[in-house]
């Protein structure tokens, strides 16, 4: 049993790695290419019929690129697709939910003190609100509604700030900032998988025909990529929220989420005008340093305004109840309170922590239960805890946690 649990750790490790990778090189591909569209020198007539064309230098070397607004007269025999990039970014996304969320759901995806529902039924709201989330969009985006772009991301984005709140009532703080970003990545990778590359291919296929294609293809591309352009610094924001219990672990956290979106427009806004040579908008900056001193103020507002006590736990579940009754469970008890509990506590005694590092308490017996899986990671099978060993773990009581842990999986 401690194999597997080792096992799924690297299995994780493995799967996260994997969706930086493919992340980073979505992204990079993405802003490259729209700084490059704006950046186009539309000013003089082209020969070859091109709508723009940009000289760039790099690595030693000088690159002269030109863009066809619809297509160009004769298909080049290698074309270049930029697609796998966002199919595994998500795909490994997914894995990642998978993972970590689905398969540790009583830990990490519900949340009893906010909506006690069973664990099948949080993994059916989150697969639903996936796939359905995609479906809707796609057909506001279709409709005549869409039509006006303006409009239509304003509209878009107050139906973002309704499902910040609509996650926070349904999942725990840390799986609600999560699931919208995963939403937001999901709708951002089916854009290209079902919108933005099948029209390519349909101008590909006209063109290989002897047919002029229809500018409209390209139009609706445009919007898509557009969409996806704004939306990508708040899905990365979200994304490493979970590290950050000031932001999701927050009474306001679906406001916190709400303004991190309207700082991704203010940031993509002035890079996109730069490149456009537009000018460079100061105003931008100042609307995100705003913005960002909102979400620190809505993150520790609770502590100011609130003198009530933490919420009484739950009860624990058989397979927690398994770690107290272990054999051992007492001389870790009396570990954790004497080297972790002066930083994971309800109100932390460690100079400098305002909150549990990552909403993590380990001051009871249930909340050391509760999180056994972690202890034994952070302290027993690493020395990751306590950061620096600042309270002086001894490696007798690291092995008396891994003993322990053992103990409660073989029990």
């Amino acid at each position: 049993m401690l194999e597997l649990v080792l096992i799924e750790e690297w299995a994780q490790f493995a799967m996260r790695w994997l969706h930086v990778i493919t992340a980073i090189c979505w992204i990079g591909s993405s802003f490259y290419f729209i700084a490059l569209d704006l950046g186009l020198r539309r000013d003089r007539e082209l020969a070859s019929g091109a709508n723009g064309e940009e000289w760039q230098v790099h690595g030693g070397g000088f690159y002269h690129i030109q863009k066809y607004l619809v297509a160009p007269a004769n298909l080049p025999e290698h074309l270049v697709w930029f697609k796998w990039e966002s199919y595994t970014t998500w795909l490994s996304g997914f894995g990642m939910l998978f993972l970590v969320y689905y398969l540790g759901a009583d830990l990490y995806l519900i949340d009893p003190q906010v909506l006690d529902i069973p664990v099948w039924a949080g993994i059916v709201i989150s697969l639903a609100s996936l796939g359905v989330g995609w479906l809707a969009y796609d057909a506001i985006c279709k409709s005549r509604f869409g039509d006006d772009n303006t409009r239509l991301m304003i509209f878009l984005y107050l139906v973002l700030v309704v499902l910040s709140w609509v996650f926070t009532q349904v999942f725990s703080g840390r799986a609600a900032l999560l699931h919208l970003g995963a939403l937001t990545a999901t709708v951002m990778s089916a854009n290209v998988f079902f919108v933005i590359i099948p029209n390519q291919k349909i101008v590909v296929a006209d063109l290989k025909a002897g047919r002029t294609p229809d500018a409209k293809y390209g139009k609706i591309a445009k919007q898509r990529s557009t969409h996806n352009n704004y939306l990508t610094l708040p899905v990365l924001f979200l994304m490493l929220s979970n590290h950050y219990p000031l932001a999701f672990a927050s009474e306001y956290n679906w406001i916190i989420a709400s303004l991190v979106f309207l700082m991704g427009v203010t940031i993509r806004h002035y890079f996109n005008t730069l490149h456009a040579r537009k000018g460079s908008l100061k105003w931008t900056w100042v609307a995100t340093v705003a913005l960002f001193l909102a979400v620190m103020a809505l993150s520790v507002l609770p502590i100011y305004m609130s003198d009530e006590d933490y919420p009484e736990e739950t009860a624990l579940t058989p397979f927690e109840q398994r770690f107290a009754q272990a054999e051992g469970f007492a001389d870790v008890y009396d570990t954790v309170l004497g080297r972790c509990s002066m930083c994971h506590s309800a109100y932390p005694g460690w100079e400098g922590i305002a909150q549990p590092p990552k909403g993590v308490m380990l001051e009871t017996e249930a909340q050391i239960a509760r999180n056994a899986r972690q202890i034994f990671l952070q302290a027993g099978a690493t020395h990751a805890m306590p950061p620096a060993n600042v309270s002086y773990m001894e490696p007798q009581e690291r092995a008396a946690i891994v003993r322990w842990y053992r103990a409660a999986l073989d029990g």
